[in-house]
């Protein structure tokens, strides 16, 4: 061994096997023990038979001397003190063939449990495995409170082709925080927060955490139940949340709330709302919170900004106590350029395509994952099965699937690479999507997969085995942008736009549909729902509430965006809470109580969901009334009572208004949007009307009807009391 060699590879941290030299070894006959401690005055060792023996320094850093037995303590003493603790450099590699097997070819789903920072107790010392892909890196170092952040101190060896690099220290526990010291194949050195990270620094701070969870889940009832949902045929009503700006607290300052204070509110909350879910807008780390968390640098950590990861568990535990299901909002789609993340993590673009055609994004200048790459594929994989398994999540909602499918996705002519075959589409995105989908419904049975896809992709939410991408939901923004666009015209004007309510069902059936009125629709200038709705303050009201009555009843699941149902009177601010005083009017509480109402009206009639994804549950009454503004459906599943929903989208009552209906008896209103428990003018049919005998819309029964001023009516046939 050339010692001089191996110790200006030290000194310039490039070194790929620091255990070769540090550490313990036998050579020529004899025991010989080498310590590197850059800035230390001395070292002395006791060794496991009991010697103590004073080291002599050979060069800038490294101590040395002969011994018969592995050091069992090092003694480093510093000007300004004394450090004891064992040998990093003792220690065999805590990754195993297998681990870099799979991690090469992609399959590792565990890989959270062997990359990162993962507490061990080896050989009866306890300490921190520290582990990291970097495969072009010409060395790298952990460094961290223990090492006064000393990028030469702690040097990690490479574990060959698998590009990993791993060391263990020992005495680093829970709570230490660390980054890893990349010497890029730039020649540049980089201190990079983790990308295994389980928990990390409070942002604007970017150092990695070391975490330990001894969190106690109890919700054992709903996990085993979870395999054997089916939510594509059960009520399926969700609460998208802004976790930052759903509730604060005034008198701290405008704090938002703890993940432990949201595990009491926001569950007795949605709880009273009656939706059977909440969808978190991003949770996982992110350095900048005007991005919502949309740019995330921490894939497998939950947001420090509202408590530490067991706070997070107790707020997904808390939701399952009381039967909502939590479905996460995921970005696999591009990250952010900052520097302490992945962006050009070994000096390379490591996690990013290389080319800036394929490899960023014009829209939001971000960076966008080589999805042809195994490692990384691995990564993303392993980050949705972490967020399912780990943290009990029970859905992802994928973030922005249009613009992993195209190449040309929002670029010019020319700025944009064509596939294999010549094409626009991204062959190897696509890949990804459909095996995603295929490893967390094989490893998480029950998972929910869900596609914000904006295009006519055909078969989204269709099996892989018939050429699908394998989710099982698909946010329908066509039926969102249409109907918008139609209840934010003033009524005199909708018979020329009917078009605009009824082409929807034309393509309804086609994939497994997201009804969504989400954040995205009250930012950037959209302004409120509310807002959104025309005429004076009456006629805006009454037209969201005709909106959710039209919603609620419409094949395909429902999702809401907090704020919505209180009738947020202007667009989403997501540095300040909702305006909660509102509820004080009359006219908000309405919106409220009727959206609470929808959703238990809905939950129990099985004809609002059961078939939401096939033709058999839906038949149009009357489709075609565009001179008055009227539409009516009938809504059916198997042995259960069909419901009717009567919609008129104009602002005059109409009287003796005729629609079939498939029985005979007397029909219940269980909903009237204009009730004036919800702030109408409880204009309808004083609780129930009774069929009569007369052909009408091919049924040979109708119902004679008041229909309210822009108002929606739900009607169920009177239960037979002798079944």
């Amino acid at each position: 061994m050339n010692l001089r060699h191996e110790i200006d590879l030290l000194e310039r941290r490039q070194h790929h096997d620091p255990h070769r030299v540090l550490g313990f070894h036998e050579e020529n006959g004899e025991g010989v023990v080498r310590v590197w401690r850059p800035q230390a005055e001395a070292v002395v060792v006791t060794t496991r038979s009991g010697a103590t023996i004073p080291l002599r320094r050979y060069g800038s850093a490294l101590f040395l001397a002969r011994a018969d037995d592995a050091p069992a303590e090092i003694e480093t003493r510093y000007p300004e003190g004394s450090h004891r603790g064992a040998d990093p450099y003792l220690f065999p590699p805590t990754l195993g063939e297998l681990d870099l097997h799979l991690i090469a070819e992609g399959r590792h789903h565990d890989l959270w449990r062997v990359l990162g920072a993962n507490l061990r107790t080896l050989e009866d010392v306890d300490g921190t495995a520290f582990a990291v892909w970097a495969p072009a890196a010409r060395g790298v170092s952990v460094v961290g409170g223990w090492n006064g952040w000393d990028d030469e101190t702690h040097p990690m060896r490479s574990l060959g082709r698998s590009g990993v690099w791993e060391v263990f220290i020992p005495g680093v526990g829970a709570g230490a925080e660390y980054k890893f010291a990349v010497n890029g194949a730039d020649g540049v050195m980089r201190l990079k927060a983790d990308p295994m990270a389980r928990r990390a620094e409070i942002p604007p701070r970017t150092a990695s955490v070391v975490e330990d969870s001894d969190f106690r889940w109890t919700d054992d009832e709903w996990m085993a139940a979870r395999p054997e949902r089916r939510p594509w045929e059960e009520a399926f009503s969700v609460y998208e949340v802004h976790l930052g700006s759903w509730r604060r607290n005034p008198d701290e300052g405008n704090r938002s709330l703890t993940y432990d204070e949201m595990a009491v509110e926001l569950v007795e909350y949605v709880t009273h709302m009656g939706f059977t879910h909440v969808e978190f807008l991003p949770v996982t780390e992110h350095p900048f919170g005007g991005s919502w968390g949309y740019q995330c640098t921490g894939y497998f950590c939950p947001t420090g900004r509202f408590g530490d990861p067991d706070g997070f568990r107790s707020l997904v535990n808390a939701c399952h106590e009381a039967g909502i299901g939590v479905i996460l909002d995921w970005v696999p789609a591009h990250f952010p350029r900052d520097d302490f993340a992945l962006a050009r993590f070994d000096g390379t673009a490591l996690y990013e395509h290389a080319d800036p055609r394929r490899g960023s994004h014009p829209d939001w200048g971000t960076l966008i994952f080589n999805f042809g790459r195994t490692e990384v594929r691995n990564f993303l994989i392993a980050s949705a099965l972490y967020w399912l398994r780990e943290m009990h999540v029970d859905g992802l909602r994928v973030d922005a699937v249009a613009s992993m499918l195209y190449l040309d996705y929002s670029r010019e002519e020319g700025g944009w690479l064509p596939n294999p075959e010549g094409g626009r589409e991204d062959l190897e995105a696509i890949d990804f999507l459909r095996a995603l989908n295929e490893v967390t419904h094989a490893d998480v049975p029950g998972a929910i997969m869900c596609a914000e896809e904006s295009t006519a992709w055909p078969g989204v939410s269709r099996p892989t085995s018939s050429g699908g991408l394998g989710f099982d939901f698909k946010w329908n923004m066509g039926w969102m942008h249409d109907t918008l666009r139609y209840m934010a015209r003033d009524p005199v004007y909708r018979a020329h736009h009917h078009n605009d309510l009824t082409f929807g069902l034309v393509y309804a059936f086609s994939e497994q549909f997201i009804l969504p009125l989400s954040h995205d629709e009250v930012v950037h200038g959209k302004g409120s729902l509310l807002q959104r709705m025309p005429g004076d303050r009456w006629r805006a009201l009454a037209n969201l509430r005709a909106l959710f009555g039209w919603m609620w009843a419409h094949p395909g699941k429902k999702l809401l965006f907090m704020g919505g149902e209180i009738a947020q009177p202007g667009e989403w601010d997501a540095d300040a809470s909702l305006p909660w005083h509102l509820l004080r009017y009359d006219e908000h509480l309405g919106i409220q109580r009727l959206v609470r109402d929808l959703n238990t009206v809905y939950r129990g009639v099985a004809a609002l969901w059961t078939y939401d994804a096939t033709p058999q549950g839906f038949t149009w009454i009357e489709g075609g009334d565009a001179a008055a503004n009227v539409l009516a459906f009938e809504r059916r599943a198997d042995d259960s009572p069909p419901l009717v929903c009567v919609a008129n989208m104009s602002p005059v009552v109409r009287t003796d208004y005729r629609v079939g209906v498939p029985r005979s008896g007397r029909w219940i209103e269980v909903l009237n949007t204009d009730a004036g428990l919800y702030g109408g003018t409880n204009v309808g049919n004083a609780g129930a009307v009774t069929a009569e005998p007369m052909p009408l819309h091919g049924r040979h029964q109708a119902l004679r009807l008041t229909l309210p001023p822009l108002g929606v009516l739900w009607f169920t046939p009177e239960p037979d009391p002798s079944t």
